[in-house]
């Protein structure tokens, strides 16, 4: 089934963007209540076989999800992605940088600028994300840590959670 979905991650060091184009096998509504849900994204926002555990989230404009991405052996990866506006079921734009367990930005790794639209696409969903780095530099220092093949994860795990939730 995932193969048949449409997955286009491009890269343009011109603008600083990466663009990741994902057709997701469920309606909207599913899928938008996925990314802005922390009991759901901590289900599904990491790549094998890392796990995520939200320690806090409040999905408003000037809110803010601090989360972290854990290996089997127990490290944790912290990250926060602020929210800046917010258009319900449509969009969404988000301030995202890795920072430490209580939150504080690590200013040595790339901060960027999301905005992610859903759209329908007949009975599935379009989810187009763009990412927004400061210079092609730092475009570069995250397809180097894998950014492709991670999200290229993450979001096969998403279509594993949709099967179990519209099941």
């Amino acid at each position: 089934m995932a193969a048949k979905l449409q997955f286009d991650f491009a890269i343009n060091k011109e603008t600083s963007t990466l663009t990741v184009t994902r057709e997701f096998a469920g309606p909207r509504q599913l899928v938008w209540d996925c990314h802005t849900q922390s009991a759901l994204l901590d289900r599904w926002f990491a790549p094998k076989p890392l796990s995520t555990k939200t320690k806090h989230m409040e999905f408003k404009e000037g809110g803010y999800w601090h989360y972290a991405m854990i290996t089997p052996d127990g490290q944790a990866y912290w990250s926060r992605l602020d929210y800046l506006a917010i258009r319900p079921i449509d969009s969404y734009a988000t301030l995202d940088g890795f920072t430490d367990e209580t939150g504080v930005i690590n200013a040595d790794m790339p901060r960027s600028r999301w905005e992610v639209t859903f759209a329908d696409l007949k009975e599935h969903t379009l989810v187009t994300t763009v990412v927004q780095y400061n210079s092609p530099e730092d475009v570069q220092k995250v397809i180097d840590m894998g950014m492709k093949e991670g999200m290229t994860s993450t979001l096969e795990r998403l279509d594993e959670l949709l099967l179990t939730l519209r099941a």
